[in-house]
């Protein structure tokens, strides 16, 4: 549509539209539903366990039987899914929590698939919280002691694996590593698992938005920082790039992360390619928003869906978020 056009309506008057709540819900352009929303959570082991992320309110570390509570609640109030992170109880230099056929996150997602059947469940595919040093893969021996991108892979594909057998319904690989949705595409066909879709983490940065995260995932490098594979804030060409060579990997979803500092390459991305793209309004957004809220100095529940109303708008076409039951609560008070 080209606005300058608009000179040929002198009558045009857009307040004649706004002026009741139904005539707005008639010619809104963008609509945010609960079935839009996927709620992550992490889940570590034990019974009855609910242990309280402090940067996060409300928001808590899962014993698999709370997990089930959490998710019943979430799909009650209309919430689309779930999406898995593990706290294994031990780790180590090869991640091996995270493939292990009984490790956390697969534990769960055979609870969740017997008692959720109908619920979506998708898995974090990432080595960071099952590493000691909590960096996203294996460290190399040379010089620098960086992640060594290709032997990372194999272990991405089997963590990827094990969570398709668990019965996930998709896998997520949030690592940035070069070449891993390709590798995790590669083992899941070979091993019978074609249907089983990937949500790749196409565009991750390296942001301060993901502080509480670490807390919340016991997660925080023991060294150094993730900048050596995670995004550069500045760079929107390099993000399109890394979409595009997750795409032609095998990618059936793509995501940018975070959402709300990064709207402009959200827009960019669903523009581009035309793929379901998802948004993540990451742990710092969140605390951000109840941290304010608990002080009174906004409304919480209004900044909350003007947020995510935000990421739609830009092109998300679902958005994890740690707000996602209580959003679907507020929208079906609308």
């Amino acid at each position: 549509m080209s606005f300058a056009s608009l000179g040929q309506f002198p009558q045009y008057r857009p307040r004649r539209l706004r002026q009741s709540a139904a005539l707005r819900r008639l010619v809104q352009e963008t609509s945010l539903r609960a079935g839009q929303l996927v709620l992550p959570l992490f889940a570590r082991a034990g019974r009855k366990t609910r242990a309280p992320v402090a940067s996060m309110p409300g928001v808590f570390q899962l014993s698999p039987d709370e997990i089930i509570r959490e998710a019943a609640a979430a799909q009650a109030a209309g919430v689309a899914g779930v999406l898995l992170f593990g706290i294994p109880e031990r780790k180590d230099e090869k991640a091996s929590g995270a493939y292990a056929a009984n490790g956390i996150v697969q534990q769960t997602v055979r609870l969740l698939k017997k008692e959720l059947p109908d619920f979506l469940v998708l898995t974090d595919v990432c080595l960071c919280e099952y590493m000691s040093h909590g960096h996203c893969g294996v460290i190399g021996k040379g010089k620098g002691r960086g992640v060594d991108n290709d032997p990372t892979l194999a272990l991405l594909a089997r963590t990827a694996l094990s969570h398709a057998e668990a019965g996930a319904d998709v896998v997520a690989p949030s690592d940035m590593m070069d070449g891993r949705v390709g590798a995790i595409r590669q083992v899941l066909d070979r091993q019978g698992f074609s249907g089983t879709p990937i949500l790749s983490y196409a565009a991750k940065f390296a942001s301060a938005y993901y502080g509480p995260f670490r807390e919340a995932a016991e997660s925080a490098p023991k060294f150094g920082d993730r900048r050596a594979y995670q995004m550069d804030g500045a760079n929107a060409l390099e993000a399109l790039r890394e979409v595009a060579m997750d795409i032609q990997e095998g990618a059936d979803m793509v995501m940018v992360k975070p959402a709300l500092a990064y709207l402009d390459i959200l827009h960019r991305v669903k523009t581009e390619f035309g793929y379901p793209t998802a948004a993540y309004a990451v742990s710092g957004e969140y605390a951000m928003i109840k941290a304010a809220g608990a002080k009174g100095w906004i409304d919480e529940r209004a900044v909350t869906l003007e947020s995510l109303l935000a990421m739609r708008r830009a092109g998300a076409d679902f958005i994890v978020t740690y707000s996602a039951t209580a959003a679907a609560r507020w929208l079906k008070e609308d």
